[in-house]
Parts: C-alpha cells; sequence; structure tokens
C-alpha cells in the first residue's frame, strides 16, 4: 500500500496533466494518421500541420507547406476551388466535399474527393479545419460526378478509355453528343470503324499521346447509326483516379456539325459576295473603258445577266429615233426582233424609258397591259409573269437625254432588292456616260478625219522611176487632231521634193500650225533650189510671225534619174534606207534646232544615193519612239520592217503598211505619219 500511495504521490496532478497533453496529442495525430492525404489547416486557410501523403500529394516537402496558404499549393486551375473548400467549411461549420485534381508530379494529376470540415485543436482549444482525401476506390464514380457535369454545361460529351482492356465508356454530357453514342461501354476498335478512313491515325495519335497535360483539339469524322457524317472535335487528359487508384484516359467530345455546316455556308456567301463585287468592279471598269459602241455592246450583254442572277439581257441603243436592239443568249433572236426600229416615241414600255429616263419593272401581263394597253410589242407578252419578270433601266446621265436601255430578265416571282436596284442603275449611268462619251469621241473622230483630209496633200501620181506612199493615223489622245504632216511634189528641175514633219501638239491649234508649215514650205521650195534653204526661210516666217508652237521636220529632194538625194532636217527623227536584200541602215544627220524658235538659223545638207530596189523611209517620232521602245530601237524595228517587205516583194504602199502596223508595238498615244519613197 505505502508503494502504491507512493507511486500515485510521485505522479499525482503533474502527471495527469501528462497524460492529458499526450492524449490531446494523440488525437490530432489521429486526424493525420493514414495513408491517405490530411492536413490541418487555421481558419484563414493557412497549414498548421500535414502528413506525408498530403506533402506528397501537393509535390513539396512538407516544412514547405507549414505555413502556407492551402490554395496557393494547388495549380491555378484548382486554386479556387480548394480555397472556397476550406473557407465553406470554416465558416459554416458543416462538411463539405468536393472534387480535386492534385498537381501532376511526374505522372498524371490525382482526381480525389477531398472532405474539410471544422475541428478543435485539443492542444489549445482553437477552431481548425481538417482537409482530408477520401477513399473512393470502392466508388470511382463519384469522382467522374463534377466533370459530368461541367461538360453537360459546356454541351460537351465525356468519356472514359482504358488502355489496358480498349475499352471506351461513354460518360454522357450533353444530350445531343451523348446521342451520338448509344451503346455505353464498347471497344475501341468499333469506334474506330465509325470514323473516317483518313482520321483513324489521328484518332489513335491522340489516345497514344494523351498526356498529364490537356491536348489540342482534334477533328475527327464521325458516322453514327442511321445518320450522315458529323464532324466531331477531341481532346484528351491522362488522369489518376483517386490516391493511389487507376489511370484513365479522359476525352472530351465537341459536335461541330451544325458550326461547321453554318461556317460553310458563311464561307460561301463570302465567296458569292467576293464574287460579285468583283464582278461589278469588272463590269464598272470594261464599262468606263469601251471605246467603240461594240465594245461596249459586248461588255454589256455578257455581264449582265451573270452579274444580277437574270436569265437573260437586252441592250437597245437609240439610232435617229429609233431603237437599235442587240441581245445575249439568255433572250432569243426573234424576241429582240419584235423590239428593233420601234420609234421612241411608241407607247410601250422599253421606249417610254428611255424617253422618260425612269426605270420600269414588269411582274405580270396584267400590269404590263394595265400601263401600256397601246404597246402590244413586248417580247413573250403571254408568258409575262408565268415564266418571267422584266426590270427595265435607262442608259442614262446627270442632265442628258438617255441614249438607250437595258432590259434583264428573271424567273417568274423574282423582286429585285432596293440594293439591287440602285446597283443596277448606278450601272446604267456608268453604260450612258461611256455611250455619251463613245459617240462624242467618234463625231470628234469624224472632224479629224475631214480636216485632215483637207490639210494632207494628195500625192503625185505616176513620178518616173519612183514609187510613193503616205500613211497617216490621227492620235488616240485630245482631239485627235494632230501636228504630223508630209508633202511631196515635182520641183521645176525634175526632182521631187518629200517632206515630213510633226508641228508641237494634238489638237487645233496643232492643225493650225501644222497647214502654215506645210503651205509655207511648199511656197518657198518653189523659188528655192534646195532643202536646207527652204528650212531656213520657212524658220525665219516662223519667228517673224511669232509662232506659238514649234515644228520638227527633214525636207529631201530625190533625182529620179540617178538617186541623188539632197536631205536637211530640222530637230527630226532620222532616215531611214531599206534594200531588196533586207538590209537597213538609218541616214543620221546633225541637223539644226526646230523651226520657228531660235532665230537666224542656218540648217546643213547631207547628200547620198538611193540604189534602184531600195527604198527611203520618212516617219515621225510617233512612229519610232514611245513608252515601249527608245528612239534607237523603235528605228531599227522600222527599217527592219522596210527591209523585210522589200525582200518580199511588196511595193511602197505594202511596205507603208508593213511600218504603219509595227507602230504599235512603241506603245505612244501620239498620231503618226510614215512616206516612203521606192526607187524602183
Amino acid at each position: 500500500m505505502p508503494t502504491r500511495r507512493g507511486k500515485m504521490r510521485k505522479n499525482g496532478p503533474r502527471g495527469f496533466l501528462v497524460y492529458a497533453r499526450k492524449s490531446q496529442m494523440d488525437a490530432s495525430d489521429e486526424l493525420l494518421r493514414g495513408a491517405d492525404p490530411a492536413a490541418l489547416l487555421t481558419l484563414h486557410g493557412a497549414i498548421r500541420s500535414l502528413n506525408a501523403a498530403m506533402a506528397t500529394a501537393l509535390g513539396r516537402p512538407a516544412e514547405q507547406c507549414l505555413g502556407r496558404d492551402f490554395g496557393d499549393l494547388w495549380p491555378a486551375g484548382q486554386r479556387m476551388s480548394a480555397e472556397s473548400l476550406v473557407a465553406h467549411a470554416a465558416k459554416t461549420k458543416t462538411v463539405a466535399m468536393r472534387v480535386l485534381d492534385f498537381p501532376a508530379r511526374g505522372g498524371a494529376p490525382v482526381a480525389s474527393l477531398i472532405e474539410a470540415r471544422s475541428v478543435k485543436d485539443p492542444t489549445c482549444d482553437e477552431q481548425l479545419v481538417w482537409v482530408h482525401a477520401l477513399d473512393a476506390r470502392n466508388d470511382l464514380a463519384s469522382l467522374l460526378i463534377p466533370f459530368r457535369m461541367a461538360t453537360t454545361a459546356a454541351h460537351l460529351g465525356l468519356w472514359m478509355y482504358s488502355p489496358n482492356d480498349h475499352q471506351l465508356e461513354w460518360l454522357g454530357g450533353a444530350p445531343a453528343v451523348a446521342a451520338l453514342f448509344p451503346d455505353p461501354t464498347t471497344s475501341l476498335s468499333t469506334v474506330i470503324s465509325a470514323v473516317h478512313p483518313d482520321d483513324h491515325e489521328a484518332l489513335r495519335q491522340l489516345l497514344r499521346s494523351a498526356s498529364t497535360q490537356q491536348s489540342p483539339w482534334v477533328r475527327l469524322r464521325y458516322l453514327p447509326q442511321h445518320e450522315g457524317w458529323h464532324q466531331l472535335a477531341a481532346q484528351t487528359l491522362r488522369l489518376q483516379l483517386g490516391y493511389g487508384g487507376p489511370e484513365r484516359i479522359f476525352g472530351l467530345v465537341r459536335d461541330d456539325t451544325k458550326q461547321e455546316k453554318r461556317k460553310e455556308k458563311a464561307q460561301a456567301a463570302l465567296a458569292a459576295e467576293r464574287q460579285r463585287a468583283k464582278d461589278i468592279a469588272d463590269f464598272s471598269s470594261a464599262l468606263i473603258t469601251a471605246a467603240t459602241e461594240q465594245e461596249l455592246q459586248q461588255v454589256a450583254l455578257t455581264r449582265l445577266a451573270a452579274t444580277f442572277g437574270a436569265s437573260g439581257a437586252l441592250l437597245a441603243l437609240v439610232d435617229e429615233g429609233r431603237l437599235r436592239v442587240s441581245t445575249d443568249a439568255g433572250i432569243a433572236m426573234w424576241e429582240a426582233d419584235v423590239l428593233h426600229g420601234l420609234p421612241l416615241d411608241h407607247p410601250s414600255a422599253l421606249p417610254e424609258s428611255i424617253r422618260t429616263g425612269k426605270p420600269q419593272f414588269i411582274p405580270d401581263r396584267k400590269d404590263y397591259i394595265h400601263r401600256w394597253p397601246h404597246g402590244a410589242e413586248f417580247p413573250r407578252l403571254d408568258r409575262l409573269g408565268s415564266d418571267y419578270v422584266t426590270s427595265i433601266t435607262p442608259l442614262s446621265e446627270a442632265g442628258n437625254q438617255p441614249l438607250g436601255a437595258w432590259l434583264v430578265t428573271y424567273g417568274s416571282g423574282y423582286r429585285p432588292s432596293l440594293d439591287e436596284m440602285t446597283l443596277m442603275g448606278t450601272l446604267a449611268d456608268l453604260a450612258g456616260q461611256a455611250l455619251r462619251r463613245i459617240r462624242l469621241q467618234q463625231a470628234r473622230v469624224e472632224l479629224a478625219t475631214a480636216l485632215q483630209k483637207t490639210i494632207l496633200p494628195t500625192l503625185p501620181e505616176h513620178l518616173t522611176g519612183l514609187e510613193v506612199a503616205a500613211r497617216y493615223r490621227p492620235s488616240r489622245d485630245g482631239l485627235d487632231i494632230g501636228g504630223d504632216w508630209y508633202d511631196a511634189f515635182a520641183m521645176p528641175d525634175g526632182t521631187v521634193a518629200m517632206e515630213i514633219g510633226d508641228a508641237q501638239g494634238h489638237d487645233v491649234d496643232a492643225a493650225a500650225v501644222m497647214g502654215q508649215v506645210r503651205a509655207s514650205m511648199r511656197a518657198i521650195a518653189a523659188h528655192e533650189p534646195d532643202p536646207a534653204t527652204v528650212l531656213t526661210r520657212t524658220n525665219e516666217l516662223l519667228v517673224t510671225m511669232g509662232a506659238t508652237r514649234f515644228a520638227s521636220c527633214t525636207m529631201l529632194h530625190i533625182d529620179p534619174d540617178d538617186g541623188q538625194v539632197t536631205r536637211a532636217s530640222a530637230g527630226h527623227v532620222p532616215v531611214l534606207c531599206a534594200r531588196k536584200d533586207g538590209s537597213h541602215s538609218i541616214h543620221e544627220l546633225a541637223g539644226g534646232p526646230v523651226l520657228g524658235v531660235v532665230p537666224d538659223t542656218e540648217y546643213r545638207e547631207e547628200i547620198f544615193t538611193l540604189d534602184k530596189d531600195s527604198t527611203l523611209v520618212m516617219v515621225t517620232d510617233g512612229v519610232v519612239e514611245g513608252p515601249s521602245l527608245t528612239l534607237e530601237a523603235g528605228l531599227e524595228l522600222a527599217g527592219t520592217l522596210a527591209g523585210a517587205a522589200l525582200h518580199d516583194g511588196l511595193n511602197a504602199e505594202g511596205t507603208a503598211d508593213r511600218i504603219l502596223d509595227g507602230s504599235d508595238a512603241v506603245g505612244h498615244l501620239d498620231d503618226v505619219a510614215v512616206l516612203v519613197i521606192r526607187r524602183t
């Protein structure tokens, strides 16, 4: 007994305190004991203590975790969920559960069911939060519920693949996607058989390369039962189910079929709109650049129906108060003939639209008869409305009477939109402007041609021992009246005078200067025996008159008997000599300045011989110099053409034609003149 009492005295109250504290520490350790991750946190989320499993799951040594905020130790995608789990348990003092993915540390992320609950620290009566991973190995499906809910909300499908047994389990998700896979469990081979052959390797690669990071979306064409092809997108992630649980490959599936169809439809609409915009731009450009009525007609009839989705097009132009009608393949010629030749005052739709400048839309036969009861002439009037409808747009421009109209036909029931009618009107205005420009240009060309005919001389006929030919083509710029000229006439001593020149400009003033120079030179040549003196006297006359334009010129005298040529130049291009063997040479002369600029100029002469069956070629600069050719290259080209013409047996006329045709390669818009003298 004493011993017993002594032992009790030895331990006493202090012994009970030590035993109590040990019991409290044992109670705290009990919360962290076990193989599953566990930790004790403050109410603010700081880690007070944790077991080795939790440190391992978080991927850090335990000492680095102590005192750290629990949420900070999770991956960014899990941090908010971890923090809210702890906060919920701390504030409500109720049990909270959430599936969280522990970070992957050399392996797959671990999907775990984490429980958090409020507990008291037995050592100090402080309120703590106990978080620990529950053992879900007997209920792995519970770990998948959050994934299924998330995929359903995102309109995705979810599947799980077991690489060991090559089985895919469809976990559901969005009903529309889940319906594509009616069998909850199926073999990989069955799924592959429904995938497009060209996408088999993409699917295998998706499964083989599944990693701890979410893969990119991979496109797969999939053919479910009793449906057409679906365009799917899939991505995978390797995940471990529970701490110490099995690894599986999870896949998300998205059905992009409708989206792809909408995308294809939008792309087709965009491509069609771009093509339409290009067609309209090409249409406008072609109208603006049309140089003749034939070109304008070609532009309208080849582009109009295609641009506006019409079935046919017809073009009516006004000539001397009557319609001149042409049509494309969509409207038969006999239908156009009904309208051809109608007077502009005829009481029918097409003439009225041109007279008034107002577009017309005719939906059916009843509408036409109501508006034009006395104008029965209309193509297929009996089928108007049942087979087709018609739109008429005058070719007008602001402030001017329309010069014509175009008519297009559409399928029955068609009604053009306001934008389409506006665009049609804009193009018709461009066509009207182009037509007015073309007709004005034609009138100017006719005026220029008539004026040139009165100014340019008639070459002498039957020159003994000589053939002479000349060609002139007006400028394609300005008023088409140029300053180029040529002349040829017999001298009292039996020689023949030839001259060619170019007065500055392409207008009436240039033509007037050209006429003055040519007339002056011919008058002076009647009293002066040589070309140099003629140029000197002509220059003095122009300087004295104070002429506003200058002129270049070459003049020569040729003796038909012996072929002697005396030549002088006032700033003009060289003379070419071509021979029957096809060769040619360039006769350059250090001539004087152009006429009408420098007073008291004395011009020099050059004398050479023109052999029989040889030809002299005199040209203006538009023949041999321009944007596409230098003067040297142009002279070589003209000389080569002249030599080839002689070698081919052409006379002076044929040689002149060939040189004029070759001048197109120069690319010059200037007027051009060619004078050819062949010694026979």
